[in-house]
């Protein structure tokens, strides 16, 4: 029977991983399918074999290659294929029924539930007041869809393209998601499982450095409208205060700089204020100690400089930010004169050969977690010069040369037959989409003539054109999506245009 969850947790190779980990394999009952860890650094030793020891059953480590937390969480739900996908922080420390919560929550989802997140809670210290770090970490425990712990349909990860890979930090890609998802393929509830998020330690300037995170307002504002925050219960923050604080302090050094010094003296005076404003808002609640004291006030004067920078930075970079798309769920190729050579009626697979570079443009998207499949015109085969048998051994030759396909299909239908699989019907593509649970408009065929790009088309997927000497010139002409080799045929899928 089908596992009914892979559990996806992207890491950059915190201590923290183990304990979760171990948590996970002592939990009272089994977790509910494969742990896939997703290594989010550019290099560094095997985790593989590091966490060889902690107990689970079915651990599974991929590499990433440092692409941020969005990027590493999408790699990790497309080595799936479970019905649903579990999302849990490198950091957290799941409760010990933890799994046996999870299967409850998820068999008790009705149809038009997507989503469903768990209860986070946040250990504060008993015999002092939480510092502003600590209150900050504290808000994880009612946050709206944060993937510590998510659990989503894999069809509805699919559908919208997954997580958008523009955030480039653990902020706000998870709402944007939930905005997605909710919009389209169904609701987002709360379930019955517990996590802990620990308060990780942190230097003076943690605080200084989240405030990159407003450029990311930006992107949702491009993408959700002015008011995203309120479909996504987000705080507004302090960001106009911050550009007012920011304004002040750039006019007390312009107007010194030209010698207007009462202008100066009096913006000096307001960024002064405001400073001093934002360091109490942050002292007061906290312990009040001599070290938080002497962070709050070094962070509170550069936390409105920096604020500002990133949001000015991030309404220019993101002003005509296009909706995400992300990476298809499955990349169908042609066979002959796209993937091998083309050799007329091949029976024979000795004969078979690769076109350079075939292999290296399918690894790259095998290693992102992208299913790739065969679909293949064998007309041969109505007209004797093949059998099926044939057909079936080149096919693995093919397979053998340049890695697995999660699904081939093949015609052995004349061009009169009337059959619906020979392309340029739609038949073979909805026929691979089925077998693996894909919307064909989630679906690109790469082919070399125009009947590939028809069969796309009628079949609802995309198409996209790799031209060879046998490629008419008018097929070139009306094709939507050219690609001049499989290598760029590959750079364009990867870019989200396809």
């Amino acid at each position: 029977m089908q596992p009914l969850t892979s559990v996806v947790v992207p890491t950059i190779g915190r201590p923290s991983l183990r304990t979760l980990l171990q948590a996970l394999a002592a939990g009272t009952q089994p977790v509910p399918g494969p742990v896939v860890v997703v290594d989010d650094r550019r290099d560094g030793p095997d985790l593989a074999s590091e966490l060889a020891d902690v107990g689970l059953e079915d651990l599974r480590v991929v590499r990433s290659g440092g692409g941020g937390p969005a990027r590493a969480r999408n790699i990790g739900w497309r080595h799936t294929s479970t019905p649903w996908v579990s999302f849990l922080d490198d950091d957290v420390v799941p409760d010990p029924d933890w799994s046996a919560a999870l299967v409850g929550d998820l068999e008790r989802a009705p149809a038009p539930v997507a989503g469903i997140q768990g209860r986070v809670r946040v250990p504060l210290p008993d015999d002092r007041r939480p510092t502003d770090w600590e209150r900050g970490t504290a808000g994880l425990a009612t946050a709206t869809w944060i993937t510590a712990d998510m659990s989503y349909r894999r069809d509805a990860l699919a559908a919208v393209g997954g997580f958008d890979e523009r955030f480039p930090r653990a902020f706000r890609e998870d709402a944007d998601l939930g905005l997605r998802v909710t919009a389209s393929r169904g609701s987002i509830v709360m379930g019955e499982r517990r996590i802990t998020h620990p308060v990780r330690p942190a230097d003076d300037w943690a605080s200084l450095r989240q405030q990159a995170g407003n450029a990311d307002d930006f992107l949702m504002r491009a993408l959700h409208g002015s008011d995203w925050r309120e479909r996504a219960r987000a705080p507004r923050g302090r960001r106009g205060r911050h550009a007012t604080v920011a304004s002040a302090a750039g006019l007390a050094v312009g107007a010194l700089a030209t010698g207007h010094r009462r202008t100066a003296s009096a913006a000096a005076a307001a960024w002064l204020a405001g400073t001093a404003e934002l360091a109490w808002a942050r002292i007061a609640p906290g312990p009040r100690d001599r070290d938080e004291v002497r962070r709050m006030l070094l962070t509170s004067a550069a936390i409105p400089l920096a604020a500002t920078w990133h949001s000015l930075g991030g309404a220019w970079r993101h002003r005509h930010a296009p909706p995400w798309r992300g990476l298809p769920d499955l990349v169908l190729f042609d066979r002959d004169g796209t993937l091998v050579h083309d050799v007329p009626y091949n029976g024979d697979p000795e004969l078979v050969a690769p076109v350079a570079g075939s292999a290296a443009a399918l690894d790259r998207l095998r290693v992102l977690g992208v299913r790739v499949g065969l679909v293949t015109n064998q007309s041969g085969v109505a007209t004797g010069r093949l059998d099926v048998e044939q057909v079936h051994r080149v096919n693995d030759r093919v397979a053998d040369l340049l890695g697995p396909f999660d699904v081939v299909r093949f015609c052995p239908h004349g061009p009169d037959d009337g059959c619906t699989c020979r392309k340029p019907a739609p038949g073979m593509v909805k026929d691979a989409c089925a077998a693996l649970g894909v919307e064909p408009e989630r679906c690109v065929l790469v082919g070399d003539i125009g009947s590939d790009v028809e069969a796309a088309a009628a079949a609802g997927a995309r198409g996209l054109l790799v031209p060879t000497g046998a490629t008419r010139a008018e097929e070139v002409r009306t094709a939507d999506r050219v690609a001049p080799g499989l290598a760029e045929a590959v750079d364009r899928i990867l870019a989200g245009r396809w």
